[in-house]
Protein backbone atom coordinates (compact mmCIF):
# COMPACT_ATOMS: atom_id res chain seq x y z
CA UNK A 1 0.00 0.00 0.00
CA UNK A 2 1.33 3.83 -0.80
CA UNK A 3 1.07 5.31 2.69
CA UNK A 4 2.84 8.22 3.57
CA UNK A 5 3.03 9.88 6.49
CA UNK A 6 4.01 13.50 7.45
CA UNK A 7 4.67 15.30 10.60
CA UNK A 8 4.71 19.41 10.82
CA UNK A 9 3.55 20.30 7.81
CA UNK A 10 0.57 21.86 6.49
CA UNK A 11 -1.18 24.57 4.55
CA UNK A 12 -0.72 28.01 6.18
CA UNK A 13 -3.01 29.94 3.61
CA UNK A 14 -5.06 29.20 0.47
CA UNK A 15 -6.45 31.72 -2.02
CA UNK A 16 -8.38 30.58 -5.15
CA UNK A 17 -9.05 32.65 -8.83
CA UNK A 18 -11.87 32.33 -11.07
CA UNK A 19 -13.06 33.35 -14.91
CA UNK A 20 -15.26 36.41 -13.79
CA UNK A 21 -17.78 34.81 -16.95
CA UNK A 22 -20.59 33.30 -15.50
CA UNK A 23 -22.73 30.57 -17.43
CA UNK A 24 -25.21 29.78 -16.91
CA UNK A 25 -26.03 25.93 -17.42
CA UNK A 26 -29.68 26.30 -17.91
CA UNK A 27 -29.24 28.84 -20.91
CA UNK A 28 -26.56 26.28 -22.18
CA UNK A 29 -28.54 25.47 -25.27
CA UNK A 30 -26.74 26.65 -28.18
CA UNK A 31 -26.66 22.94 -29.18
CA UNK A 32 -29.24 21.01 -27.32
CA UNK A 33 -33.35 21.63 -26.71
CA UNK A 34 -34.21 23.69 -23.64
CA UNK A 35 -35.96 20.82 -22.24
CA UNK A 36 -33.31 18.46 -22.81
CA UNK A 37 -30.58 20.96 -21.03
CA UNK A 38 -33.44 20.72 -18.03
CA UNK A 39 -33.08 17.33 -17.33
CA UNK A 40 -29.12 16.74 -17.56
CA UNK A 41 -28.52 20.23 -15.46
CA UNK A 42 -31.35 19.12 -12.89
CA UNK A 43 -29.51 15.51 -13.04
CA UNK A 44 -26.17 16.05 -11.99
CA UNK A 45 -26.68 19.38 -10.04
CA UNK A 46 -24.38 22.11 -11.93
CA UNK A 47 -26.41 24.99 -12.33
CA UNK A 48 -23.21 27.45 -12.99
CA UNK A 49 -19.56 27.81 -14.37
CA UNK A 50 -17.19 29.76 -14.82
CA UNK A 51 -15.40 29.48 -18.16
CA UNK A 52 -11.95 31.60 -19.24
CA UNK A 53 -11.73 33.59 -22.26
CA UNK A 54 -9.37 32.27 -25.32
CA UNK A 55 -6.42 34.21 -23.96
CA UNK A 56 -6.69 33.26 -20.37
CA UNK A 57 -4.94 30.13 -19.51
CA UNK A 58 -4.86 28.03 -16.21
CA UNK A 59 -1.87 29.71 -15.35
CA UNK A 60 -2.93 33.16 -15.37
CA UNK A 61 -5.51 31.88 -12.86
CA UNK A 62 -2.97 30.93 -10.81
CA UNK A 63 -0.68 33.70 -11.14
CA UNK A 64 -3.77 35.69 -9.63
CA UNK A 65 -4.60 33.40 -6.76
CA UNK A 66 -1.01 33.38 -5.77
CA UNK A 67 -0.64 37.36 -6.04
CA UNK A 68 -3.53 37.84 -3.81
CA UNK A 69 -2.11 34.96 -1.28
CA UNK A 70 1.05 36.68 -1.43
CA UNK A 71 -0.03 39.60 -0.78
CA UNK A 72 -2.96 38.60 1.88
CA UNK A 73 -0.30 37.41 3.80
CA UNK A 74 2.49 39.53 3.63
CA UNK A 75 4.92 36.79 2.21
CA UNK A 76 8.71 37.57 1.17
CA UNK A 77 9.10 36.28 -2.30
CA UNK A 78 12.86 35.61 -1.20
CA UNK A 79 11.98 33.05 0.72
CA UNK A 80 9.43 30.99 -1.48
CA UNK A 81 12.15 27.94 -2.07
CA UNK A 82 9.68 25.69 -4.13
CA UNK A 83 6.97 26.29 -6.61
CA UNK A 84 4.72 23.10 -7.93
CA UNK A 85 2.33 23.46 -10.69
CA UNK A 86 -0.31 21.16 -10.89
CA UNK A 87 -2.34 21.41 -14.56
CA UNK A 88 -3.25 19.05 -17.38
CA UNK A 89 -3.99 22.73 -19.39
CA UNK A 90 -0.36 24.04 -19.20
CA UNK A 91 0.76 26.86 -21.56
CA UNK A 92 2.62 25.67 -24.04
CA UNK A 93 3.96 21.29 -24.33
CA UNK A 94 7.44 23.09 -23.02
CA UNK A 95 9.13 25.04 -21.42
CA UNK A 96 7.10 24.08 -17.79
CA UNK A 97 4.46 26.47 -16.82
CA UNK A 98 5.82 26.46 -13.29
CA UNK A 99 9.36 27.92 -14.82
CA UNK A 100 7.41 30.66 -16.73
CA UNK A 101 5.78 31.55 -12.81
CA UNK A 102 8.46 31.37 -11.05
CA UNK A 103 9.82 34.93 -12.87
CA UNK A 104 6.23 35.99 -13.83
CA UNK A 105 5.89 36.10 -10.00
CA UNK A 106 9.26 37.54 -9.41
CA UNK A 107 10.59 34.83 -7.21
CA UNK A 108 14.17 34.26 -6.98
CA UNK A 109 16.08 31.95 -9.42
CA UNK A 110 16.99 29.78 -6.10
CA UNK A 111 13.48 28.23 -6.56
CA UNK A 112 12.81 24.65 -7.86
CA UNK A 113 9.84 24.83 -10.13
CA UNK A 114 8.05 22.22 -11.88
CA UNK A 115 4.97 20.63 -13.16
CA UNK A 116 3.13 17.57 -12.42
CA UNK A 117 0.61 16.17 -15.15
CA UNK A 118 -2.33 14.78 -12.96
CA UNK A 119 -5.68 15.28 -13.07
CA UNK A 120 -8.48 15.43 -10.71
CA UNK A 121 -6.38 13.74 -8.02
CA UNK A 122 -3.56 15.94 -9.09
CA UNK A 123 -3.73 18.43 -5.75
CA UNK A 124 -3.01 15.28 -3.16
CA UNK A 125 -0.42 13.87 -5.08
CA UNK A 126 0.95 17.33 -5.55
CA UNK A 127 0.16 18.03 -1.63
CA UNK A 128 1.80 14.98 -0.45
CA UNK A 129 5.00 15.63 -2.85
CA UNK A 130 5.92 19.30 -1.36
CA UNK A 131 5.22 17.55 1.64
CA UNK A 132 7.84 15.34 1.15
CA UNK A 133 10.15 18.16 0.13
CA UNK A 134 9.15 20.67 2.66
CA UNK A 135 10.55 17.60 5.21
CA UNK A 136 13.68 18.74 3.97
CA UNK A 137 15.58 20.65 6.65
CA UNK A 138 16.57 23.77 3.85
CA UNK A 139 13.31 24.65 2.37
CA UNK A 140 11.37 26.88 3.94
CA UNK A 141 8.06 27.92 1.67
CA UNK A 142 6.70 26.34 -0.80
CA UNK A 143 3.84 27.37 -3.19
CA UNK A 144 1.40 24.80 -4.77
CA UNK A 145 -0.49 25.95 -7.30
CA UNK A 146 -2.97 24.32 -9.50
CA UNK A 147 -5.03 25.19 -12.51
CA UNK A 148 -7.26 24.36 -15.20
CA UNK A 149 -8.95 25.16 -18.03
CA UNK A 150 -11.29 22.47 -18.47
CA UNK A 151 -13.80 24.65 -20.93
CA UNK A 152 -11.04 24.14 -23.78
CA UNK A 153 -10.90 20.54 -23.56
CA UNK A 154 -14.47 19.16 -23.94
CA UNK A 155 -17.06 19.68 -26.50
CA UNK A 156 -19.41 21.54 -26.16
CA UNK A 157 -21.39 19.28 -28.80
CA UNK A 158 -20.70 16.13 -26.73
CA UNK A 159 -24.32 16.15 -24.30
CA UNK A 160 -21.76 14.08 -21.82
CA UNK A 161 -19.41 16.25 -20.75
CA UNK A 162 -20.78 19.77 -22.31
CA UNK A 163 -22.63 20.56 -18.60
CA UNK A 164 -19.84 19.51 -16.34
CA UNK A 165 -16.87 21.11 -16.66
CA UNK A 166 -15.18 24.78 -15.34
CA UNK A 167 -12.06 26.59 -15.35
CA UNK A 168 -10.31 28.10 -11.72
CA UNK A 169 -7.16 28.33 -9.84
CA UNK A 170 -5.42 28.00 -6.81
CA UNK A 171 -2.68 28.74 -4.72
CA UNK A 172 -1.68 27.01 -1.70
CA UNK A 173 0.70 28.10 0.91
CA UNK A 174 2.94 25.27 2.79
CA UNK A 175 5.21 25.58 5.86
CA UNK A 176 7.09 23.88 8.39
CA UNK A 177 5.28 23.83 11.80
CA UNK A 178 4.98 21.69 14.53
CA UNK A 179 1.05 22.98 14.77
CA UNK A 180 0.17 20.87 12.18
CA UNK A 181 0.97 17.45 13.76
CA UNK A 182 0.46 14.39 11.85
CA UNK A 183 -0.86 13.64 7.89
CA UNK A 184 -1.76 10.94 6.37
CA UNK A 185 -1.75 9.83 2.01
CA UNK A 186 -3.14 7.25 0.46
CA UNK A 187 -1.97 7.29 -3.15
CA UNK A 188 -3.25 4.91 -5.95
CA UNK A 189 -2.98 4.57 -10.12
CA UNK A 190 -5.07 2.04 -12.20
CA UNK A 191 -3.58 2.64 -16.10
CA UNK A 192 -5.24 -0.60 -16.92
CA UNK A 193 -8.28 1.93 -16.52
CA UNK A 194 -6.65 4.70 -18.65
CA UNK A 195 -9.13 5.00 -21.54
CA UNK A 196 -12.09 5.69 -19.19
CA UNK A 197 -11.13 9.36 -19.42
CA UNK A 198 -9.03 10.50 -22.59
CA UNK A 199 -8.11 13.02 -25.04
CA UNK A 200 -6.71 10.53 -27.58
CA UNK A 201 -5.35 13.16 -30.38
CA UNK A 202 -2.70 15.74 -30.04
CA UNK A 203 -0.47 14.19 -28.09
CA UNK A 204 3.09 12.34 -29.53
CA UNK A 205 1.39 8.87 -29.51
CA UNK A 206 -1.29 10.01 -31.92
CA UNK A 207 -0.23 13.64 -33.07
CA UNK A 208 -2.33 16.50 -34.17
CA UNK A 209 -3.39 16.27 -37.63
CA UNK A 210 -6.34 17.37 -39.86
CA UNK A 211 -8.05 13.94 -38.97
CA UNK A 212 -7.90 14.35 -34.95
CA UNK A 213 -8.85 17.78 -35.33
CA UNK A 214 -12.06 17.12 -37.53
CA UNK A 215 -15.30 16.92 -35.28
CA UNK A 216 -17.53 13.65 -35.73
CA UNK A 217 -20.50 12.33 -34.56
CA UNK A 218 -19.15 9.43 -31.68
CA UNK A 219 -22.24 7.45 -30.40
CA UNK A 220 -25.91 6.69 -31.70
CA UNK A 221 -27.01 9.64 -29.58
CA UNK A 222 -25.36 12.36 -32.06
CA UNK A 223 -22.85 13.67 -29.50
CA UNK A 224 -19.73 15.21 -31.45
CA UNK A 225 -16.00 15.98 -30.48
CA UNK A 226 -13.03 15.78 -32.04
CA UNK A 227 -10.50 13.55 -30.90
CA UNK A 228 -8.36 16.67 -29.56
CA UNK A 229 -11.65 16.97 -26.98
CA UNK A 230 -12.00 15.16 -24.10
CA UNK A 231 -14.24 11.98 -23.62
CA UNK A 232 -15.33 10.38 -20.05
CA UNK A 233 -17.07 7.08 -19.93
CA UNK A 234 -19.17 8.12 -17.35
CA UNK A 235 -20.93 4.23 -16.19
CA UNK A 236 -17.86 2.85 -15.87
CA UNK A 237 -15.86 6.28 -13.86
CA UNK A 238 -19.12 5.80 -11.70
CA UNK A 239 -18.64 1.87 -11.14
CA UNK A 240 -14.99 2.60 -10.32
CA UNK A 241 -15.34 5.52 -7.69
CA UNK A 242 -18.19 3.88 -5.52
CA UNK A 243 -16.19 0.64 -5.13
CA UNK A 244 -12.37 1.92 -4.69
CA UNK A 245 -13.25 4.95 -3.33
CA UNK A 246 -14.84 3.93 0.02
CA UNK A 247 -12.44 0.85 -0.19
CA UNK A 248 -9.19 3.81 0.16
CA UNK A 249 -10.25 5.65 2.39
CA UNK A 250 -10.99 2.62 5.19
CA UNK A 251 -7.73 1.43 4.60
CA UNK A 252 -6.12 4.68 5.33
CA UNK A 253 -7.60 4.77 8.21
CA UNK A 254 -7.21 1.48 9.93
CA UNK A 255 -3.59 1.97 8.77
CA UNK A 256 -3.16 5.40 10.89
CA UNK A 257 -5.76 4.08 13.85
CA UNK A 258 -7.97 7.03 13.15
CA UNK A 259 -11.90 7.08 13.31
CA UNK A 260 -13.36 8.26 9.97
CA UNK A 261 -16.72 9.72 12.13
CA UNK A 262 -14.37 12.02 13.75
CA UNK A 263 -13.48 14.06 10.96
CA UNK A 264 -14.27 17.75 11.34
CA UNK A 265 -15.09 18.08 7.39
CA UNK A 266 -14.78 15.73 4.72
CA UNK A 267 -13.72 17.67 0.97
CA UNK A 268 -14.62 15.75 -1.85
CA UNK A 269 -13.29 16.14 -5.11
CA UNK A 270 -16.19 17.56 -7.16
CA UNK A 271 -17.10 15.28 -9.95
CA UNK A 272 -20.58 15.27 -9.28
CA UNK A 273 -23.63 15.33 -6.97
CA UNK A 274 -24.55 11.96 -7.09
CA UNK A 275 -21.38 9.63 -6.95
CA UNK A 276 -20.57 12.22 -3.54
CA UNK A 277 -24.15 11.33 -2.26
CA UNK A 278 -23.34 7.98 -2.74
CA UNK A 279 -20.26 7.51 -0.86
CA UNK A 280 -21.05 9.65 2.00
CA UNK A 281 -24.42 7.92 2.38
CA UNK A 282 -22.44 4.41 1.62
CA UNK A 283 -19.58 5.63 4.64
CA UNK A 284 -22.23 6.72 7.12
CA UNK A 285 -20.94 10.22 6.72
CA UNK A 286 -22.64 13.26 8.18
CA UNK A 287 -23.78 15.51 5.44
CA UNK A 288 -23.51 18.32 7.37
CA UNK A 289 -19.53 18.40 7.57
CA UNK A 290 -18.95 17.67 3.14
CA UNK A 291 -18.91 20.95 1.14
CA UNK A 292 -20.08 21.26 -1.88
CA UNK A 293 -19.02 24.03 -4.41
CA UNK A 294 -20.01 21.97 -7.86
CA UNK A 295 -23.35 23.98 -7.82
CA UNK A 296 -21.79 27.16 -8.74
CA UNK A 297 -18.52 25.83 -10.48
CA UNK A 298 -18.70 22.46 -12.10
CA UNK A 299 -16.01 20.10 -11.77
CA UNK A 300 -12.84 21.66 -12.09
CA UNK A 301 -10.55 18.92 -11.77
CA UNK A 302 -8.01 18.88 -9.82
CA UNK A 303 -8.58 22.00 -8.78
CA UNK A 304 -12.20 21.34 -7.03
CA UNK A 305 -10.61 19.79 -3.44
CA UNK A 306 -9.12 22.89 -2.55
CA UNK A 307 -11.51 25.47 -4.28
CA UNK A 308 -14.23 23.98 -2.63
CA UNK A 309 -12.13 24.70 0.76
CA UNK A 310 -11.86 28.32 -0.34
CA UNK A 311 -15.39 29.02 -1.43
CA UNK A 312 -16.72 27.14 1.50
CA UNK A 313 -14.86 26.56 4.48
CA UNK A 314 -13.83 29.86 4.94
CA UNK A 315 -15.00 31.02 8.00
CA UNK A 316 -14.97 27.43 9.51
CA UNK A 317 -10.85 27.03 9.39
CA UNK A 318 -10.01 30.42 10.30
CA UNK A 319 -8.69 31.23 13.86
CA UNK A 320 -9.29 27.55 14.69
CA UNK A 321 -7.76 23.73 14.31
CA UNK A 322 -9.42 21.22 12.20
CA UNK A 323 -8.95 18.01 10.95
CA UNK A 324 -9.68 17.19 7.48
CA UNK A 325 -10.30 14.34 5.12
CA UNK A 326 -9.69 14.91 1.40
CA UNK A 327 -10.33 12.90 -1.13
CA UNK A 328 -9.65 13.31 -5.22
CA UNK A 329 -10.34 10.43 -7.87
CA UNK A 330 -10.32 10.10 -11.63
CA UNK A 331 -7.73 10.86 -14.98
CA UNK A 332 -5.56 7.83 -15.32
CA UNK A 333 -7.34 6.71 -13.63
CA UNK A 334 -5.76 7.77 -9.83
CA UNK A 335 -7.09 8.82 -7.00
CA UNK A 336 -5.89 9.97 -3.40
CA UNK A 337 -7.18 10.20 0.17
CA UNK A 338 -5.60 12.44 3.32
CA UNK A 339 -6.13 13.29 6.55
CA UNK A 340 -4.60 16.79 7.34
CA UNK A 341 -4.73 19.59 9.76
CA UNK A 342 -5.97 22.94 9.02
CA UNK A 343 -4.67 25.26 11.92
CA UNK A 344 -5.43 28.85 11.62
CA UNK A 345 -5.81 28.64 7.30
CA UNK A 346 -6.08 32.17 5.89
CA UNK A 347 -7.87 31.85 3.27
CA UNK A 348 -8.39 34.98 0.99
CA UNK A 349 -11.66 36.16 -1.00
CA UNK A 350 -12.07 34.50 -4.44
CA UNK A 351 -10.40 36.62 -6.98
CA UNK A 352 -12.14 37.12 -10.29
CA UNK A 353 -10.58 37.98 -13.76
Amino acid sequence: MAFLHFNGVGISALAACVPSNVIDNYNYTKYFPADEVKAVVDKIGVFERRFADEKTCASDLCYAAAERLIADNNIDRSEIDLLVFVSQTADYRMPATSILLQNRLGLPMSTIAFDVNLGCSGFLFGMSIVYSMMQQMGLRKALLLDGETRSKVYSPKDRRSAFIFGDAGVAALIERDERFGKSHFSLNTDGSRGDLIMIPGGGYRNMSSAETLKEKVVDEYGNIRSDEQGYMNGADVFNFVIVEIPKDIKRLFAEVGEDVQQMDYYVFHQANNFINSFIAKKMKLDKERIPSSIQKYGNTSSVSVPLTIVSELKEQLSGCRKRVMLSAFGVGMAWATAIVDFDNCHISDIVEI
